[in-house]
């Protein structure tokens, strides 16, 4: 018994560990569902999809840890933007994917930095702000994108299949984000004044925390990551497509609260998102083995996520 307590402290220190073992279950059902067969492949196919999960949520997750009303509802139609972009940019030719990938990051940029224009100086509730500069922004995608369907240079979607040592490639980008927002919000004045502005706003400023420059930073990784996002997906998917940010809304942030990032800010849980991106796709694909229909499944994925959210929470500030 005490050996028992002593695990569920130690994991109680680590809530981003609840997102992993959720994903260990969530793989070792749809395996058993499906006679135990399969389960290398599911694993190749979670890294690989869950992948772009764990890039636009890690833009969500800084923005969330600063602290309540932060968060960015723009990233679905910045995804949307962001993929015909980078086509446009691309046009097939296979010297033309670095500045197409540039083009989709610095317009997810814009949208960041456009997000922040309308918080700082209208003083629009970032709620607010950002839901309007996604509805702004998607108007431009279809303006821009309406009809357009170009696919990706061979090059960029042999990049985007690739796998190394059996692994996807897109994993190893997604993990190379990972770290470097873990050293961003571990070994950073920017990253400890981001977690500062969380904890408590007041305070932060006292101390002598950049408030504004922490929140830019924010919003503007938040954009950049969702323009990457869109960029990658449509060379993954065979092109650019208005719905491709479609479901990144309720995923995203799914994914940072099931990772164990504090909803009330100030407290971020980098690792959690590649487990709960994990869990969020290895979820649905146990449903769908499962035979459950899309009533059924939508039901059992919110239940289950509102029962690992509240195993994995704890008490939250």
């Amino acid at each position: 018994m005490t050996a028992v307590r002593g695990v569920a402290g130690r994991l109680a220190a680590l809530p981003w560990a609840y997102s992993y073992l959720a994903a260990a279950a969530a793989w070792a059902g749809a395996v058993a569902l499906n006679g135990g067969a399969g389960g290398g492949a599911l694993i190749a196919a979670a890294l690989a999809f869950s992948s772009f999960a764990v890039l636009a949520a890690l833009g969500q997750m800084l923005v969330i840890t600063l602290g309540p009303g932060n968060v960015d509802l723009s990233i679905p139609s910045n995804i949307a933007l962001c993929s015909a972009v980078s086509m446009l940019v691309m046009d097939g030719r296979p010297g033309m994917v670095v500045p197409g990938l540039l083009a989709a990051g610095a317009a997810g940029l814009a949208v960041g930095g456009f997000n922040v224009l309308l918080i700082r100086l209208l003083r629009i509730p970032p709620i607010i702000a950002t839901l309007s500069a996604g509805l702004v922004v998607l108007s431009v995608a279809i303006s821009f994108g309406r009809g357009l369907k170009i696919k990706p240079p061979d090059a960029f979607a042999d990049f985007a299949a690739a796998r190394v040592l059996g692994v996807p490639l897109l994993a190893v980008v997604a993990v190379a984000a990972m770290v470097a927002l873990h050293v961003l919000l571990e070994r950073t004045a920017t990253g400890r004044g981001i977690a500062a502005a969380g904890q408590n706003l007041r305070a932060a400023r006292f101390a002598g925390v950049a408030v504004e420059r922490v929140r830019l930073v924010a919003y503007l990784a938040s954009g950049g990551l969702a323009g990457l996002t869109g960029a990658l997906l449509a060379g993954f998917s065979g092109g650019n497509s208005l719905d491709q940010g479609e479901e990144y809304l309720l995923l995203t942030i799914s994914v940072v609260v099931i990772g164990g990032t504090d909803v009330g800010g100030g407290r971020a849980s980098v690792a959690g998102v590649g487990g709960a991106a994990l869990f969020m796709f290895l979820l649905i694909a146990m449903l769908n083995t499962a035979g459950a229909g899309p009533g059924p499944r939508m039901l059992l994925t919110g239940l289950i996520i509102i029962a690992v959210v509240a195993v994995a929470g704890g008490p939250r500030t």
